[in-house]
């Protein structure tokens, strides 16, 4: 299957209105399942950090079972599931318009899972911390370089950065298996 590059761009503080204009949408189809309000996370989520030009979403719900159900729906307004997931014990992942042309990812993951607080920990924290945030960017960008044609490639490469970055602010990072590359 054809997928989009890696490619990494300057901040574009209209990456906030694109989260804002899928939110309410995503939100509304979730409803019977969502256990808090659908978050902004991944580095479009951080005010001038470099990153991927993909919304990353957070869809906390009460349960990854229960919401199952849903992926139809979302199916339905566009949404493409990935079945294949490796993390899909804890997460049912979906992205849109098309894999050679996405513009969003949705994580569905139930509320206060680990996975669920690692992605806003680490968000906070790239907010919070500008060295951290500039080490990241510079690691993205290598890593783009490497694996521009390889987006779980680019993923996977990321995860130890993550974890340390969590752990030295107190955080216990969860496992993530590696995606396929």
């Amino acid at each position: 299957m054809a997928d989009q590059p890696v490619a990494i761009l300057g901040y574009d503080p209209g990456w906030p209105d694109r989260f804002a204009e899928q939110q309410p949408l995503v939100a509304e189809l979730l409803r019977p399942w969502l256990a808090g309000p659908i978050q902004h996370i991944g580095s479009t989520a951080v005010p001038g950090l470099r990153a991927k030009p993909v919304i990353d979403m957070l869809a906390p719900v009460g349960s990854l079972a229960g919401a199952q159900a849903a992926v139809p729906l979302l199916a339905g307004a566009g949404w493409l599931f990935w079945a294949e997931d490796p993390c899909r014990q804890y997460r049912l992942w979906f992205l849109r318009p098309s894999p050679e042309a996405r513009t969003h990812h949705l994580h569905v993951i139930e509320d206060r899972h680990p996975h669920a607080v690692a992605l806003l920990a680490f968000r906070d924290l790239l907010r919070a911390d500008s060295r951290l945030r500039r080490e990241y960017a510079d690691l993205k960008d290598r890593l783009a370089r490497q694996h521009s044609g390889n987006r779980n490639a680019y993923s996977n490469a990321k995860g130890s950065f993550v974890a340390q970055a969590l752990r030295q602010a107190g955080f216990d990072p969860p496992q993530r298996d590696s995606l396929p590359e």
